[in-house]
């Protein structure tokens, strides 16, 4: 039996959700049709679409159903800077160093292709935005500041509240990528005071190429794409199913979120102390405190060791884990993230990220305790040999 510890890549779907997305897929109808079959889809699409937005805290009109996380955050950020530079030269985006790439490349691609300045706010030592940094950088040209609501490979969470005040005293939208907290900690976006806000359903449990964008009444976003007008800012054929299947594990996490969220926080302290104490040269990276970091996150580098190398010694012990952002696997470059904490490249290497879900269980935690010494080892004497 494989253990699964890699939640923050994807999230197994629940036998119920598969059903409900199994039934849906089974309907004929699209929802912009006007006969019964349309309009039952429709209302199908728009029940699913007010779960979802009682799970972040948004409203439904307020509420953008997208093909996954990177297309929400690429709408979010591009639709932003387009619209806020339509009537005055607002060319600056500032974004926290060590962003998913979803941000990051689209960010760098405004840079090459629409004239935008961008201006990366450092990071500290745990991860965490240096707001003295963003404080400084603020101005009546910027057109947004897109931070992470907690860093999706070391787990730190962000002071987005704190971003939040900082950038509203200069006019200033911000857009937060909250993917790798969605399900894990409360979202709600309507006290946030943010423009907009990006999620993704496989990360809770839902299907893979659903995705959703809250966009503020109070923003305006230009859309990447044309064709139909289905949605604010966003123009295609809505995916029903996908809503559906979304919705059905939005309201289970949703239901459940308190008390899973203590249950994973008490594991990952666990499987931290488990680790520090079989591997007393491992570092943890991120925030170090309970509350600072995702219940779920446990992020280590080992000295010495290739964070590749542990990863597939693991795999053939019976682990699935990561050495960070699924979307930069395969990616022989040591981590952006830790680099931008001040990590040395070569410890950055020797990175592991172990993330825990719904069917995480304290015997998974044990038995990866019990595992890790022996691959440590020959993951360094690899390194060794190599060298």
């Amino acid at each position: 039996m494989v253990i699964y510890l890699d939640h923050a890549a994807t999230s197994p779907m629940p036998p119920d959700v598969i059903a409900a997305y199994a039934d849906a897929l089974a309907l004929i109808g699209n929802p912009a049709s006007i006969h019964g079959q349309g309009q039952h889809a429709k209302r199908l699409l728009e029940e699913s679409r007010e779960a979802i937005a009682a799970s972040i805290g948004a409203e439904p009109v307020e509420t953008i159903l997208t093909g996954g996380g990177t297309e929400a955050v690429n709408l979010a950020i591009k639709g932003l800077f387009w619209s806020r530079n339509a009537d005055s030269s607002r060319p600056r985006i500032l974004s926290a160093a060590g962003e998913h790439h979803a941000a990051m490349d689209a960010v760098e691609w405004l840079a090459g292709h629409s004239g935008a300045e961008v201006e990366w706010i450092p990071l500290d030592e745990l991860g965490r935005v240096d707001e003295s940094a963003l404080k400084s950088a603020l101005g009546p040209d910027v057109a947004l500041v897109t931070v992470m609501s907690a860093n999706n490979e070391v787990g730190t969470i962000q002071p987005i509240g704190r971003i939040v005040e900082l950038s509203d005293a200069h006019g200033v939208p911000v857009h937060s990528d909250a993917v790798s907290i969605y399900g894990y900690l409360p979202i709600d976006f309507g006290a946030a005071g943010l423009a907009a806000l990006s999620v993704s359903a496989h990360k809770i449990g839902g299907p893979v190429g659903v995705g959703a964008l809250a966009l503020s009444r109070l923003a305006s976003i230009e859309p990447l794409f044309h064709g139909g007008n289905q949605q604010r800012g966003r123009s295609g054929t809505q995916n029903v199913a996908g809503a559906v299947a979304f919705a059905a594990a939005a309201r289970k996490v949703q239901l459940n979120q308190a008390g899973d969220a203590k249950r994973l926080a008490k594991l990952r302290d666990r499987l931290v102390s488990g680790i520090l104490d079989a591997v007393p040269s491992a570092v943890l990276r991120g925030d170090p405190s309970p509350e600072g970091r995702l219940p779920g996150n446990a992020h280590f580098t080992f000295g010495g060791c290739e964070g590749d190398s542990l990863l597939f010694l693991l795999d053939m012990a019976g682990f699935s884990v990561s050495t960070g952002s699924a979307c930069q696997a395969g990616v022989p470059e040591a981590s952006h993230v830790l680099l931008a904490m001040g990590v040395s490249e070569a410890d950055a290497r020797g990175a592991l990220r172990f993330t825990l879900g719904h069917e995480t269980t304290d015997s998974d935690i044990d038995a990866l305790i019990a595992a890790l010494p022996a691959a440590v080892e020959r993951a360094k004497r690899a390194g060794l040999a190599h060298g």
